[in-house]
């Protein structure tokens, strides 16, 4: 089977990865890919966004599969255009079609959605610049801390959490007025705070099965103790403690199994990842967001943990046959640790010439943000690399990551040191 996967960062390299294991694979193709999936596969320098280029691949190369990592082309409908093309009509995507794709990209969608569908969420409201002044009102009706997203993309960065009102009320002002984070903030979703403890949940779907992944809990702030601004995501851990066998189960039940059989009643035929991000409060799950695709980091953590041929399981997902499908897992925990630029998520400095990559010992070195020039990597990102371990338990895993996230050095390069901590003594 050739394989192309779109994408550019960790998530794709570990896919590739795990891929280029397949008995099933012939040749695996990433566009654009980076310095590390080079070594899985053959990189070709096309956007994923660029569907037309993407079609002239495909049929160059003789592709049979396409796997989508972002989720700029599915909101865009690179599933749709495959469709519609008499060229491409029949060549598997996996990745949502454009409706499907709604539930990462209109945040306003995907809460009408789970309200309409019984799904456990916060309360909510949304609003534009036409009623901002409602907003402000709303506000006044919650408790802080207050919780501001832009219904669209913005590179997970789009959402505020604040504990002064009135900081709050400019903060609204400043992404529907001042069009803070673009289109993306033309809507804002105001909702109630969620107590508890955050991890997120993957499922696999051809739009009639679906298969749970494993579980992970990822690490969104710049700063030890989970502080300072958001980011894409600064480390992860799966298995997660708090999420046992029983937990999993409530989540099948109250989460999972009305997500799909929502996205039915749609008639939404939605195959790929859903990315659920949940609150665990006593035991009771309740869903902060859904993504369209699989998480970054969570995927350097939860992929190494499938122990079974990946790509058998997306052809499950291809040919509606994922019912037939079974996986298996390691046991041990995985946790990935990302070093990323100095003043990231903030303004960064590019092209920093990377050493001691190959001093690695034990751990999978995931690139997220490099580019190969000639013989040497350099930093092309904010999050740069995400060093995977194992371990019999989150410290033993953690500090193999840490042993090999200080052996790899560039120009003001960060990590925090405190991934997995807050778990250690989990249950204790």
């Amino acid at each position: 089977m050739n394989v192309l996967i779109l994408g550019s960062g960790g998530r794709e390299h570990a896919f590739a990865w795990k891929i280029a294991q397949s008995k099933k694979l012939e040749n695996l193709y990433i566009a654009p890919g980076n310095a590390g999936t080079a070594h899985c596969g053959t990189n070709v320098n096309i956007s994923a966004t660029d569907f037309e280029a993407v079609k002239a691949l495909v049929w160059e190369k003789g592709i049979d599969m396409v796997l989508v990592g972002p989720e700029d082309p599915l909101v865009k409908g690179i599933h749709d255009y495959f469709l519609q093309d008499e060229v491409l009509k029949d060549i598997p995507v996996i990745g949502p079609k454009k409706d499907g794709a709604q539930l990462e990209g209109s945040k306003d969608f995907s809460k009408q959605f789970m309200i309409k569908h019984g799904v456990p969420t916060a309360a909510y409201q949304s609003f534009t610049k036409a009623n901002v002044e409602e907003g402000k009102k709303f506000l006044e009706t919650l408790k802080p801390p207050f919780v501001l997203k832009a219904s669209g993309l913005a590179a997970g960065k789009g959402v505020l959490i604040i504990d002064d009102i009135n900081e709050a009320k400019k903060e609204l002002e400043n992404m529907l007025l001042d069009a803070k984070f673009g289109d993306a903030s033309s809507t804002v979703v105001i909702e109630e705070f969620l107590h508890g403890i955050e991890l997120s949940v993957f499922v696999l779907t051809d739009g009639k099965s679906y298969k749970i992944l494993p579980a992970a809990k990822d690490y969104k702030r710049i700063g030890e103790g989970d502080t300072g601004l958001n980011t894409g995501g600064m480390g992860a851990v799966s298995p997660v403690p708090f999420a046992d066998e029983a937990f999993i189960k409530k989540v099948e039940e109250k989460v999972v199994i009305p997500t799909i059989n929502g996205l039915r009643k749609e008639n939404i035929d939605y195959r790929g990842f859903i990315f659920i991000g949940l609150m665990n409060n006593n035991g009771e799950p309740s869903v902060i967001e859904y993504n369209c695709r699989m998480g970054d980091p969570e995927t350097e953590v939860v992929i190494p943990r499938i122990k079974s041929d990946f790509l058998d399981l997306l052809e499950g997902v291809a040919t509606q046959t994922l019912d037939k499908k079974s996986f298996e897992t390691v046991n041990e925990t995985a946790t990935t640790v990302v070093i990323v630029s100095g003043g990231y998520p903030e303004d960064y400095e590019k092209n920093k010439v990377v050493t001691g990559i190959d001093s690695n010992e034990g751990s999978h070195v995931f690139h997220s943000g490099t580019k190969q020039d000639g013989d040497k990597v350099l930093t092309s990102g904010g999050r740069v690399f995400a060093i995977t371990s194992f371990g019999t338990s989150i410290q033993d895993a953690v500090n193999k990551s840490f042993k090999n996230a200080e052996k790899i050095t560039f120009d003001k390069k960060y990590y925090r040191k405190d991934i997995g901590k807050d778990l250690m003594n989990w249950g204790k």
